[in-house]
């Protein structure tokens, strides 16, 4: 079905741009300085340039998924929060128009006016919205809503490790993003983008975003980094800068560890606050970087390793910022993936590369039973799977809810300079999930059917570099 999209689309571009190099993917599709294609559940999409071209390319080659994804967040927005799509858009132009760099209001708008070429009717304020999607369902409307709880979640199960840790000495770094199956099925873009300004990035992303929101990327700068999203946050201001714009401009920017914090602390609202896990490449050192609102913290060091189970270290950010982190407590996902994470990184301690960090992001063993118990509390989490008996800190999770891990990324400093990562679609395991026998088991989830929830089939892991299919 995909090569046959494939075909169609060939069909409609000028004979001009479409690729005709052997070396190439088969299923290449070209258009300007841009081109995309697709292997093993991901889609590979390469843009250069200046912003608005770069964004031409970028909304182009994304738009039959940027097509799918409105007509998805038009029907889940309303489900989740009473309120239409159209009335996010516009808060998102009030709130944050003020705080986005010329370079990324241009790229934004590039990318609506490529998916209109192509013949898909978004707007830029649509792009922007997507964009700033968590900030403003979890962080802002919460907020918003008659002084409701603000409902950031996590979402990632992380490492990076370095010096005696890891086999050769070097900076081996690994995740797997943990998300709703429903949009979480968008999340399967490797977007390598080439800037006439600042360095070049390789990141998983989602279509339309600037930033790789699912937070993997390498850059040439020798900066490899990913996060984990600090779960029960509280605290948020508007009208200061959203995180997806901070962090791309750290990604595209940042010559360092030190300048990809500066940066991620100008004007910073509070949205998406996380623990970011970064490595300079060319020295082997690897940095802890937590960010709240009012506080940060960063802890460093060349030998050694530090996990994201989505619950921050510093005090002051768990206490009082934070109103319920499950940091210790291993009945919660985040205090069950804290122990367990840690227990893998001690017991492979000095042999840590790829093959055991692959390892580690499908691991199923369960601290708080004490087997191997596919669930949420499982550093390859499978909610689908779980009744939530045992669920201790409070906590708006539902029992069988289909979410889970989405995927797994890992890189070694190898990998990392020839700017390349490893990735794997679908769970770090190959686990598959059947929507169809899903929804006729847990008839409560019926709402997602009409093919907003669907399968997740196993696919292999898969090695993609910077430039590929040039």
């Amino acid at each position: 079905m995909r090569a046959n999209r494939f075909i169609l689309i060939e069909a409609v571009l000028p004979a001009s741009i479409i690729a005709t190099a052997t070396d190439r993917p088969e299923n290449i599709i070209v258009y300007d300085k841009g081109y995309r294609f697709d292997r093993d559940g991901w889609i590979y999409i390469h843009i250069e340039g200046e912003s608005y071209e770069r964004g031409i390319q970028y909304g182009y080659l994304a738009a039959p998924e940027l097509q799918a994804i409105l007509k998805n967040i038009r029907y889940q927005t309303y489900w989740d929060t009473g309120k239409d799509w159209q009335f996010f858009v516009d808060a998102s132009e009030k709130l944050f128009m003020t705080s986005i760099d010329q370079e990324y209001l241009q790229e934004i708008k590039g990318i609506a006016k490529g998916a209109n070429v192509y013949g898909v009717n978004i707007t830029w304020q649509d792009i922007l919205a997507w964009n700033c999607y968590s900030e403003l369902t979890d962080y802002w409307w919460p907020n918003e809503d008659d002084g409701g709880e603000i409902a950031s979640k996590g979402r990632c199960s992380a490492f990076i490790a370095t010096g005696n840790a890891t086999s050769d000495g070097k900076i081996v770094i690994a995740q797997n993003t943990w998300g709703d199956f429903a949009t979480g099925q968008f999340y399967n873009v490797i977007l390598d983008i080439k800037p006439s300004n600042g360095h070049r990035i390789l990141m998983q992303s989602v279509p339309g975003h600037l930033d790789s929101f699912t937070d993997f990327f390498v850059t040439d700068a020798g900066l490899v980094g990913t996060e984990t999203t600090i779960s029960g946050f509280e605290c948020y201001q508007v009208h200061k800068t959203p995180e997806f714009l901070r962090v791309r401009k750290a990604m595209q920017y940042a010559d360092d560890m030190d300048q990809f914090a500066r940066i991620m602390l100008e004007n910073n609202s509070g949205g998406y606050a996380g623990s970011w896990l970064l490595g300079d490449i060319n020295n082997g050192e690897i940095m802890r970087f937590e960010i709240g609102l009012d506080y940060s913290n960063i802890t460093r060091t060349r030998d050694g390793y530090f996990i994201g189970f989505n619950a921050p270290i510093d005090p002051r950010i768990r206490n009082l910022e934070c109103s319920d982190t499950g940091y210790a407590d291993i009945r919660h996902p985040n205090g069950a993936r804290q122990v367990r994470l840690t227990q893998l990184m001690e017991e492979n301690y000095g042999k840590i590369d790829v093959e055991v960090a692959k390892a580690i992001l499908a691991d199923h063993y369960d601290v708080y039973l004490k087997k191997i118990n596919p669930c949420s509390r499982t550093v390859e989490v499978h909610s689908e799977l779980d009744a939530l008996e045992f669920m201790g800190s409070s906590d708006d999770a539902l029992p069988f809810s289909p979410d889970g891990t989405l995927d797994g990324k890992v890189a070694n400093a190898t990998m990392a300079r020839d700017m390349s990562f490893l990735a794997r679609w679908g769970s770090s395991s190959g686990m598959p999930f059947n929507a169809t026998e899903f929804l006729k088991e847990h008839i409560q989830w019926n709402y997602l059917k009409g093919g907003y929830l669907k399968d997740r089939p196993s696919w292999p892991w898969t090695t993609f570099r910077s430039g590929e299919g040039r």
